[in-house]
């Protein structure tokens, strides 16, 4: 019996983090041991410093002095406002369950696939490993700036040599440091964190009360070069202290060239060098498998982080508007040393929030890597990152992140990679934002977060929001990393991923498609539109692999299912024995590369089930209009599975990955002589309950013949001509009268019409065999059924043949009459296209024309008298005796018609 233990179980709970999450990929590396950190140390710590960075000491002039205040609040409020609403999204997907090692990664891997979200966390990595050389470059900056001996500043110790081996030698040993640190555990970087948290927040508290405790004074600033090289005039600074006129000069605009680089300055590019040091939100979601509770102090701490931080930033863009001209704002970037009260402390505010930014790129990379590493998705390349201490440190990710910062440091300065690590940080928001944007879309009923305070206007706002910032910031490298995005997809794709995770994708198709099965009304049908829509019964796919392909080709876009019935009474069985067997016929379905569904059915007879399937399959306007079935008779099934390439299976009967092959999971053709499941009276009165229900009806037989080439889904332009050939009885003669063409012969022409739009049939001719009545004169009817077929849009060779052929509609005695004179008509025909007359036996028809492939039947109906049953089909074998391929079809619905 099927097991009734929840699969919860495998997930823990919220609370319950142990060890069971490493068997299924992205876990915390050591489980609830490794689980330390709170809220403050382990996200609002790293968040706040990831955010300040180097921005709040060196970039507070910059921005204001060039927007002026109002720009720059406004400024402020936009970049914010885009980071909110990402972290709306965070918080909504963190409370949502349980988050385990990776962070950003964990959740959009687990919500848009291994694809999207293997893609996004390799570049997130990234982003975190370039962002931690340029955090170590620009600290190597700073203390040159001060202590380098080739410093344009007349004060300091100027005693460090410089060049690019002494920047490169000193990077180095700061990652060194950096490296030592984090390799030692998250416990350690905390510690080391909180340290670094306590210096900047002192750097921070000191230039605050200098703001007010520093008089007014002037400050020398720095010569500039002139444009020949000669140096300006010396300029001088102004701090005011409080002043009504410095805020009211400050209040507007004025851009103007970056002393720095030499640029011309506007609202996008000041905008930029703002949201660059703003990003970091994820600096606290990357620990999210060091932290104790994930899913409470990822949204708490990410939060008060970011009102922290905006509250500072705010506070600093006002005390700088009242106290400073735009001449120190504009002129000297980290004018807060030239007014502080101890200078020193604000150097170590700038080098302490350097290192804290590149300890926590780099201990976020390493667990973003070791996640990836985890779920095995770029296979042997990241196996290095797998290995962690006892304690769950993983030292092997963080060791391989290191060495590839150490690779990035050789490439000397980094200003151009800045703007690409931010768009990588801004693919990755934008992922968040989607996933869960997909989530609410979905309407998942798992997706119930604790955290409330979002929308999907706030998610797809958020997203359009980071897709504008990326290419305001680059364009070039924002189309640059949407292109190593969608390559990593198609890698990832290729290698294919887990599919335990769930998709998404699957929720919104589902989600999408329930809405316009709504809509697909079936009475809004009309026969313009008309399209096959096919029910295929299949007994054993071993013997009819052949006409399961025909069928897939018969379908022209419209629904096809593949029907399956087992024999059983469920009063008698301890479970449904059919549940199981989903898994091997979609197995089935993709290995003959079909686009078909499965409906498979429990009863005690096959004429049973075929009724229940032919009533139930399908949903709304989409549903079965032809039944499918094999032809009854006494030839021996072939087993297409040992001759068919694409169900060639290995020795020990398993399939790649380890799965059982499908030769397993199907039982041996019926040997000839054995029992049938279904009695050739159960085959007619299936066929004559299809008719009944209004069911076009098609018997195939003796599909196993077709060339593999007629069957494949290429092209089959290159193969030798042949012919399609259609027998319409009565097609010109129904009972409406002459103004009517016959339903049924209708149906055989777009069943033969449908046919050759496929390119494995594109060669095919198609020939139409017209049938005379005893008094109809030779001519008359070709002529009409010529102008039919111009109507109908339909290329085809007309032939006319004589025979005493009646009306099979009117009466059962005269269904016998209706198969005997078919049979000798067909079979003399048929005989002239093998090549009995003067063209040999191999050589087509009589002048050595193309052969038939594939010829179309009328299939007149069963007679009322089940009685008769057995008669009826020994007439439909001899019928189609050494015909070949055929199909014999009734239609009884309105295929066609000539109107626009």
């Amino acid at each position: 019996m099927a097991s009734e233990n929840s699969p919860l179980l495998a997930y823990r709970l919220l609370g319950d983090e142990g060890v069971a999450f490493s068997a299924n990929g992205a876990g915390g590396p050591g489980g609830a041991s490794a689980r330390k950190l709170s809220t403050f140390l382990g996200v609002v710590v790293p968040t706040v410093l990831s955010m300040f960075s180097i921005v709040v000491f060196l970039r507070i002039g910059f921005v204001v002095g060039h927007a002026g205040l109002l720009q720059a609040l406004a400024m402020l409020l936009v970049a914010y406002f885009i980071l909110a609403l990402t972290v709306l999204s965070v918080c909504a997907i963190a409370t949502n369950g349980a988050v385990r090692g990776g962070g950003a990664y964990f959740m959009i891997s687990r919500t848009l696939g291994p694809e999207v979200g293997g893609s996004i966390g390799l570049m997130f990595y990234l982003a975190n490993v370039c962002g931690c050389a340029v955090s170590l470059l620009g600290l190597v900056e700073a203390v040159l700036d001060v202590f380098g001996a080739d410093s344009a500043r007349s004060s300091g110790l100027q005693v460090l040599p410089q060049g690019y081996g002494w920047n490169l030698l000193y990077g180095s040993l700061l990652l060194g440091l950096v490296g030592g640190v984090c390799t030692l555990g998250a416990g350690l970087y905390a510690r080391a964190s909180f340290l670094t948290f306590l210096l900047v927040s002192g750097s921070l508290a000191s230039v605050l009360v200098s703001f007010v405790a520093v008089g007014p004074r002037s400050i020398p600033l720095t010569p500039r070069p002139g444009p020949n090289g000669s140096s300006l005039p010396p300029q001088v600074g102004h701090f005011t202290g409080f002043n009504s006129s410095t805020l009211k000069a400050n209040l507007g605009a004025g851009y103007s060239k970056d002393y720095t680089t030499g640029a011309m300055m506007n609202f996008a590019s000041v905008f930029a060098v703002l949201f660059n040091g703003c990003t970091g939100i994820m600096a606290g979601a990357n620990m999210s498998g060091e932290l104790k509770d994930p899913s409470r102090a990822i949204p708490l701490g990410t939060i008060v982080a970011v009102a922290y931080t905006f509250f500072i930033y705010t506070l600093l863009f006002f005390l700088s508007s009242f106290t400073c001209d735009r001449t120190l704002l504009q002129e000297d970037y980290g004018f807060f040393r030239a007014i502080s009260l101890w200078p020193p402390l604000v150097l170590i505010g700038i080098y302490a929030t350097s290192l804290s930014a590149s300890m926590s790129s780099l201990i976020g990379a390493s667990r973003i890597l070791h996640a990836l590493a985890q779920d095995d998705l770029f296979g042997v390349i990241l196996a290095p990152a797998k290995v962690v201490s006892r304690t769950g440190n993983p030292w092997g990710a963080v060791l391989y992140s290191w060495g590839l910062v150490q690779l990035v440091l050789l490439a000397g300065k980094l200003n151009t990679l800045a703007a690409v690590v931010t768009v990588f940080y801004l693919v990755a928001y934008a992922a968040v934002d989607l996933s869960c944007l997909s989530l609410e879309w979905a309407s998942a009923p798992n997706f119930r977060p604790t955290f409330s305070l979002f929308s999907w206007h706030t998610c797809l706002l958020g997203v359009a929001s980071c897709l504008l910032m990326m290419f305001l910031i680059s364009p070039g490298a924002a189309g640059g990393s949407l292109l190593l995005m969608g390559l990593l997809s198609a890698l990832l794709t290729a290698r294919g991923g887990p599919s335990s995770w769930g998709y998404v994708s699957q929720a919104l198709l589902f989600h999408q498609v329930r809405k316009y099965l709504l809509r697909l009304d079936v009475r809004k049908d009309h026969v313009k539109f008309w399209r096959p829509q096919l029910l295929l019964l299949v007994g054993n796919p071993r013997g009819a692999l052949p006409l399961l392909r025909l069928a897939n080709q018969l379908k022209k876009g419209g629904l096809y299912v593949l029907g399956h019935v087992t024999l059983g009474d469920l009063d008698c069985l301890p479970s449904d024995p059919v549940q199981p067997q989903y898994g091997a016929w979609l197995s089935l379905v993709d290995r003959a590369q079909v686009k078909a569904f499965v409906d498979l059915t429990l009863s005690p007879s096959v004429r049973q089930g075929a009724q229940h399937l032919l009533r139930i399959s399908g949903l709304g306007g989409m549903k079965p209009n032809t039944l499918v079935l094999g032809f009854y008779d006494d030839a021996a099934p072939q087993d297409h599975f040992l001759t068919d390439p694409a169900f060639s299976e290995a020795a020990d009967g398993t399939q790649e990955g380890g799965s059982p092959a499908l030769s397993t999971l199907f039982p041996p053709p019926r040997a000839p002589g054995s029992p049938r499941a279904l009695s050739p009276q159960d085959y007619v009165a299936t066929v004559a309950d299809a008719l009944k229900m209004n069911k076009n009806v098609v018997l195939a037989r003796a599909c196993g013949a077709l060339p593999p080439e007629r069957l494949s889904r290429g092209s089959g332009g290159t193969s030798q001509p042949h012919h399609v050939d259609v027998w319409p009885l009565n097609l010109l003669r129904p009972r409406g009268g002459p103004g009517y063409v016959d339903v049924c012969g209708l149906f055989l022409l777009q069943m033969a019409t449908i046919l050759g739009m496929v390119p494995a049939w594109h060669s095919a001719r198609l020939r139409i065999f017209l049938c005379l009545g005893p008094r109809e004169a030779p001519g008359a009817a070709e002529g009409r059924l010529r102008a039919l077929l111009s109507q109908l849009r339909i290329r085809a060779e007309v032939q006319e043949e004589e025979g005493d052929f009646v009306n099979g509609r009117r009466g059962d005695a005269e269904a016998e009459a209706l198969a005997g004179s078919a049979n000798a008509l067909v079979r003399a025909q048929q005989g002239r296209s093998r090549g009995e007359g003067p063209g040999g036996p191999e050589g087509g028809d009589g002048e050595g024309g193309p052969a038939t492939a594939l010829t179309f039947l009328y299939l007149p109906r069963p007679p009322a008298d089940p009685a008769r049953y057995t008669r009826y089909l020994a007439l439909l074998e001899i019928l189609t005796r050494d015909l070949g391929p055929t199909l014999l079809i009734h239609g009884v619905t309105p295929v066609t018609c000539t109107d626009l």
